[in-house]
């Protein structure tokens, strides 16, 4: 029995419907990371947080700090550190100093980091495009726009949906 099922068998509710898509929503989501994360791991030897990484600072070219790219991360500087010492390890990633700032650091792929953060994200995006394969290009629209409506509301709810 999945997430899904446990926890909508588990609470009786009000609202149903709600609750059930809800569910459906992080059951899709927990499958598809866990597919995501399997593919990384069996394809590249590497992690999604790895991944995550390399993709933030490869949408930023020159580079960022460190302290940045945790709070784009939503992590911990100490979890960025760990993943960033093994990047360089590895040559994926270099560290440059901040001029003016001893404490901090200032990180960026390496070209060899770059061309193989690109491979490793055609694949991903495949992975993505198989994982919504059962639905239209209508659907998967709709879903993005409903969806949109969802965030919108959760970023900023009316006073009266707090009470």
């Amino acid at each position: 029995m999945d997430l899904e099922a446990r926890l909508h068998d588990a609470a009786p509710s009000a609202h149903p419907e709600a609750l059930r898509l809800w569910l459906r929503m992080l059951t899709c989501t927990q499958l598809i990371e866990k597919q995501v994360r399997s593919q990384l791991r069996t394809q590249f030897d590497t992690t999604l947080p790895r991944f995550d990484l390399m993709a933030q600072l490869e949408r930023v070219p020159d580079g960022m700090k460190m302290k940045d790219l945790s709070r784009r991360m939503m992590v911990t500087n100490g979890n960025i550190t760990g993943i960033t010492d093994q990047l360089v390890a590895e040559g994926l990633v270099e560290r440059l100093d901040v001029q003016g700032d001893r404490r901090a650091w200032f990180v960026r792929l390496t070209p060899r980091g770059r061309r193989q953060f690109m491979v490793m994200a055609r694949q991903h995006e495949q992975w993505i495009v198989q994982a919504f394969a059962a639905l239209g290009e209508h659907d998967i629209a709709t879903l993005h726009r409903l969806l949109g409506k969802v965030k919108e509301h959760c970023q900023n709810p009316s006073p009266e949906s707090s009470e």
